[in-house]
């Protein structure tokens, strides 16, 4: 028999920054979050960069990264991760998706995307106008065709994906469990023009490989799950417990980001801050004039 001893050493928690910016107080709280779960269990917790955006990743925040967080006390095991290492297995994993047939070529350039969105309503998704299939309905040899000569991206053709996998479930441990929508956020781009792999096919095969038991992060992500459960029926991979949390948002009631310019940890590091004391302070629910939990 196992004992929960046991189960409770099994647990594996992750936070995975993108190193395109620095990091903030909304960050600082979903590290906590994270590894708070995983020490309170008795397991373990990785830092996972995801550095697969080129032209965004830079080395020094990177570095700052690792320095906020052992500023804030909050430790990891193992050595760092990066996304950067693992393109041959992304690859991999497109070209499965490929054989089975469940991707498509679309030539759609952002400008045709703004077209698209001019012309005419679209249907609402969680992330913006749904991908109203376009480049779905070309036939198939015209489609093999122009894929040998014109940039593309690889979507996610969710229909045909859903006619193979049949009804999905996932459980969170704070929304209880969900039934998977994944055509809620539309065929998602999976293998971008410009880009090794997109966000939504990474992070679905690094939580597998790295053997994460419970998937830690905000709220504004819950939406993506629908469709990472969907990845996992169609790669045969394990899928995890998630726990998606409340988000930190400032005055106007926006959450906090690098695009907003949300004050970074590191600025507040320089400044001689107590990161042990920011910690504990979030810990107990404090947080800094006009930042809010929701």
């Amino acid at each position: 028999m196992t004992s929960s001893a046991q189960l409770n050493r099994d647990i594996v928690v992750r936070f995975a920054p993108s190193p395109n910016g620095l990091l903030h107080l909304g960050h600082a709280y979903a590290a906590m979050v994270a590894r708070d779960l995983a020490r309170d269990r008795g397991g373990r917790f990785l830092l996972r960069i995801e550095d697969i955006d080129g032209g965004r990743s830079r080395s020094e925040f990177v570095a700052a990264i690792l320095e906020d967080l052992r500023w804030l006390g909050l430790d990891w095991d193992g050595p760092v991760i990066f996304q950067s290492e693992r393109l041959e297995r992304y690859a991999a994993a497109a070209d499965r998706l490929k054989a089975k047939g469940v991707l498509y070529p679309c030539f759609c350039s952002r400008s045709d995307l703004r077209q698209m969105q001019e012309a005419g309503p679209q249907t609402p998704g969680p992330d913006g106008p749904v991908y109203p299939g376009t480049c779905r309905h070309l036939a198939p040899e015209l489609a093999r065709k122009r894929a040998l000569t014109e940039p593309h991206s690889w979507r996610l053709d969710v229909a045909r994906a859903m006619a193979t996998t049949g009804p999905l479930q996932w459980m969170d441990d704070r929304h209880g469990l969900q039934a998977g929508h994944p055509e809620r956020l539309g065929d998602v781009i999976l293998v971008p023009k410009e880009a090794p792999v997109a966000y939504h096919l990474a992070v679905t095969l690094d939580d597998a490989g790295d053997g994460i038991t419970h998937v830690v992060r905000g709220d504004d992500l819950f939406a993506s799950t629908h469709v990472h459960r969907l990845l996992q029926a169609l790669l045969d991979l394990p899928t995890p417990v998630y726990f998606h949390h409340p988000l930190l948002r400032d005055e106007t009631g926006g959450k906090l980001s690098k695009s907003r310019k949300s004050a970074s940890l590191s600025v507040l590091r320089m400044a001689g801050a107590s990161g042990y004391q920011l910690i504990q302070d979030l810990r107990q629910g404090i947080f800094p004039v006009g930042i809010s939990l929701s």
